[in-house]
């Protein structure tokens, strides 16, 4: 049994959570874990001088939990509930591969996942497209007048420089303004060239 982890990181709207659903319909015994899931409540969420609450940095988050559920994955994918049974699916020479796919807007500021990575990948979008995108959604707690300017997109520009500093740091940067079906495809062929890889 092998096992490959993939990061799909990035920015805000950035169709994250699309391209992710979209590949676990597509590759053999495919499960994701999402960062969005490991939020602290608002009120152990920190809030700036100008009342803005710090969601968009590692602390608003409970990262240890999530790095404890993607080695639990780890250890016994087969145990996570993910569907094997899609003959469509699985080419026989995958059979043996189980595959996460996590995804969130910082995956890889945070030193314990480094180390887990098969694949980096990183949804950028220009600044318009990408308050154009937010402004269409709807979050609990709901964005305060001038959150966006204020405090999202500087985040956003601030960890993803961290990264492209990190010269260790391999990362496959996507252009978000493509189509869902380009990223899609681009994606998947190289996961496959990596499974591929790995199954050599």
């Amino acid at each position: 049994m092998k096992v490959l982890v993939i990061g799909l990181g990035g920015v805000t709207n950035g169709g994250k959570t699309t391209l992710a659903e979209k590949l676990k319909n597509m590759l053999p015994n495919c499960d994701i874990i999402s960062q969005d899931d490991f939020f602290k409540p608002e009120s152990e969420v920190e809030t700036d001088e100008r009342g803005f609450k710090l969601y968009d940095v590692l602390d608003a988050l409970y990262m240890d939990e999530m790095v404890t559920s993607i080695h639990n994955w780890m250890k016994s994918p087969a145990s996570s509930g993910v569907v094997t049974e899609d003959p469509q699916k699985t080419c026989d020479n995958l059979k043996n591969f189980y595959i996460l796919i996590v995804e969130g807007f910082l995956l890889y500021n945070y030193e314990p996942l480094n180390k887990l990575w098969n694949r980096r990948y990183f949804l950028t979008l220009p600044y318009e497209e990408c308050k154009r995108r937010r402004s269409t959604r709807i979050y609990q707690p709901a964005d305060t007048p001038g959150y966006f300017d204020g405090h999202v997109w500087p985040m956003y520009l601030k960890y993803k420089n961290e990264l492209e500093e990190n010269a260790s740091m391999q990362v496959d940067y996507l252009d978000g303004t493509k189509s869902q079906e380009e990223l899609l495809s681009y994606v998947y062929s190289d996961i496959i060239k990596e499974l591929n890889k790995l199954r050599e």
